[in-house]
């Protein structure tokens, strides 16, 4: 699906909500392999009885990457990304908790070096199934305006 939308057409304060993913053992077992992050937090069940969380958590990355993975909706041929900033794991994701993204329109700024072109910064806050937030972020878009 392709959904034009110049600079001119984003307004702040404008959100959206994904659906819902439940992270699975599967998932973080295939994310340590694609990143080496074999770490004990994720891989070590009997070591995790004994520390505080008491279980396995899910990598960061992890919850990011299928966070950004689930607001990557339509294709707009006038934006890109242009980087995350403000990246915070705010609490931890367990295997079985389903995550859900809010993405909100945040800021618009003109573009430093092209003046064609704007910033629109688009706050994601990631939230497990208990309304919990898990990770906060800043997606910066550089989007063309409208000639």
């Amino acid at each position: 699906m392709i959904r034009e939308q110049y600079f001119d057409d984003y307004t702040v304060g404008d959100s959206r909500d994904t659906g819902g993913r439940t992270i699975t053992e599967t998932d973080i077992v295939i994310h340590a392999g694609h990143t080496g992050d074999f770490y004990p937090h994720h891989m070590d069940a009997e070591w995790c009885r004994s520390q505080p969380f008491g279980q396995r958590i899910a990598h960061g990355t992890l919850i990011f990457s299928v966070a950004v993975g689930m607001t990557a909706g339509a294709m707009n041929p006038h934006a890109f990304s242009y980087g995350y900033d403000r990246l915070r794991f705010v609490k931890p994701v367990f295997i079985g908790d389903t995550i859900h993204v809010v993405v909100s329109v945040k800021e618009k700024r003109d573009h430093p070096k092209r003046p064609s072109h704007g910033i629109v910064v688009e706050a994601c806050q990631v939230f497990n199934q208990h309304e919990e937030a898990v990770l906060v972020c800043e997606h910066l878009l550089m989007v063309e305006r409208r000639a």
